[in-house]
């Protein structure tokens, strides 16, 4: 059996390019116009651009070949076992398990001052651990998943208001944040496994949900840290570039910073990886199934997203908070609105993890839902957030008047449109808010924020917290079409009928006439 399809990682590094490519060029042509650089940064986003199309490449036929399969095994499995204790503490560890590993995380604590990293990581863990369980015991006991939402953000709004001004945005962003690449394939796979022996007309709709509920975790993890240990948080906003004297120092950079991602990817899927070999042991899952080639798929993912996160931390990030603070800077500072909304559209593309919940929409609605639409739909809603993100680094408007109000349009969409577009719009909520958002459009709000003498904290953090909600919003706005197409489609084949059953209907006169005729 061949494990390296060449033909296959061509076609998933062609779309990576085309992904990649219409926001690589946008930030180019900044570069070499409005926003003039150093050459050995200009190189460095070259470089990084490169390791991003290559890396994506591979996390996506990764993705599909090992963390789907791995997800939707676990899942089917469990729930086959008809224990309610083992979904219970299964959820629970895998949840806890694979929030501690997201490097993400990693990143928010060091963010957050006067709060030890190991308490602010297992508590945002455990955090998802419990709103994983509640989410597979959704599916088995048939709980409408609005009802769910509605419940948990009441209590994060409720919250909200009694939170350290600092953490506020902090706590919001946490949710995006660490639902990574890694983990989103894995727990949307697990959604799918569970769902696919699930009873009930609208199995489709149990598919997806488990990323929106798992987000809702750490938002309460770090709010409620935030009540107990009564601090200001602080952020590190350093994203400048190491000067450099030449080229190869520049290749330096990236080769300087590999095998720190390198060692973060292996504490990431390692314990994922062992975890899925036992289970698959204890289960009988060791015949056939592909294995082999699922440990093949772990590998793509492994180099995909070493190569992935090396290129967007090291050529990324300098470019981004560089190019916020430089047109912050300018006479024209409202350009950073309509720049940061042409950025916004065409970034969301590049997310990995937007990739494999595009291709899982695809595969369980049968192409009802299409991928292009929903990118689209995703498109339209993070370039709204990232200009409601602009107005908020150049007027301070608290997250707050934003959030709540745009929450609460989303929850009122929820109780009108299909539930599988609920389902998928806060799924995509969590999807579209991953490594792109972290490692570009925050370091560009954060830099824009600087250049104005704002609050960092407050006002430039809380973009990834945007970015997770508008999609909420678009996409219900996109089942709503969707609905009232299916209702005028329906009425017109309604009228049809009747209308067919009514010129198929003889007449009186003309029944008897044939009789007549007949005799």
């Amino acid at each position: 059996m061949r494990f390296l399809d060449k033909t296959t990682l061509m076609e998933k590094i062609s779309e990576a390019l085309a992904s990649v490519l219409p926001v690589t060029g946008i930030v180019l042509l900044l570069l070499i116009t409005i926003v003039p650089v150093s050459a050995a940064m200009l190189l460095s986003f070259v470089i990084g651009s490169v390791l991003l199309v290559i890396g994506m490449g591979l996390f996506t036929l990764g993705a599909e070949t090992a963390m789907t399969p791995m997800g939707e095994y676990v899942g089917s499995r469990m729930t086959a076992s008809r224990k309610l204790w083992v979904v219970i503490l299964v959820s629970f560890f895998v949840g806890v398990m694979i929030t501690v590993s997201e490097p993400d995380l990693t990143v928010l604590a060091n963010q957050i001052s006067s709060i030890p990293n190991l308490v602010l990581i297992l508590s945002v863990g455990i955090g998802v651990g419990l709103l994983l369980v509640i989410a597979m015991l959704r599916v088995i006991f048939r709980i409408r998943l609005k009802y769910l939402l509605l419940g948990f953000y009441i209590a994060v709004f409720a919250l909200a208001f009694f939170v350290p001004k600092n953490f506020l945005a902090i706590s919001f962003d946490s949710g995006g944040v660490t639902t990574g690449p890694m983990t989103v394939p894995f727990i949307i796979a697990l959604g799918v496994g569970i769902a696919s022996i699930s009873s009930g007309n609208d199995q489709g709709d149990d598919n997806f949900g488990m990323v929106a509920l798992c987000s809702i975790g750490p938002i309460l993890a770090v709010m409620i840290l935030g009540l107990v240990y009564n601090v200001d948080a602080q952020a590190v906003t350093d994203y400048s570039m190491p000067a450099v004297d030449n080229s190869r120092d520049i290749f330096g950079l990236f080769l300087h910073d590999i095998p720190h991602y390198v060692k973060e990817m292996a504490i990431a899927l390692g314990p994922i990886v062992v975890f899925y070999l036992l289970f698959r042991l204890v289960t009988g899952g060791t015949g056939k199934g592909g294995l082999g080639k699922t440990l093949v798929g772990v590998a793509y993912t492994y180099v995909g997203l070493v190569l992935f996160l090396t290129g967007v931390n090291v050529g990324f990030m300098p470019v981004g908070n560089y190019l916020g603070r430089a047109l912050a800077s300018s006479e024209f500072r409202w350009i950073i609105i309509p720049l940061g909304m042409v950025i916004g559209y065409f970034i969301v593309t590049a997310e990995p993890a937007v990739h494999v919940l595009t291709k899982q929409v695809e595969n369980v609605t049968a192409g009802t839902i299409r991928g292009k639409v929903l990118s689209g739909a995703l498109s339209i809603g993070v370039a709204v957030s990232i200009g409601i993100a602009m107005i908020r680094v150049l007027t301070g408007i608290s997250l707050l008047w934003i959030v709540v109000p745009g929450y609460a349009i989303a929850l009122v969409l929820s109780f009108i449109v299909p539930d599988i577009f609920t389902a998928i719009a806060f799924d995509s909520g969590g999807v579209a808010s991953g490594p792109m958002t972290a490692t570009f459009l925050l370091p560009f709000a954060v830099g824009a924020c600087d250049a104005l003498g704002g609050n960092v904290v407050s006002d430039a953090f809380g973009v990834v917290a945007l970015v997770a909600m508008t999609p909420l919003i678009t996409i219900q706005i996109l089942g709503l079409v969707y609905k009232i197409r299916s209702s005028k489609q329906g009425a017109a084949v309604t009228e049809a009928v009747e209308a067919e059953e009514v010129l198929e209907t003889p007449a009186v006169g003309e029944s008897e006439s044939e009789d007549i005729i007949e005799l």
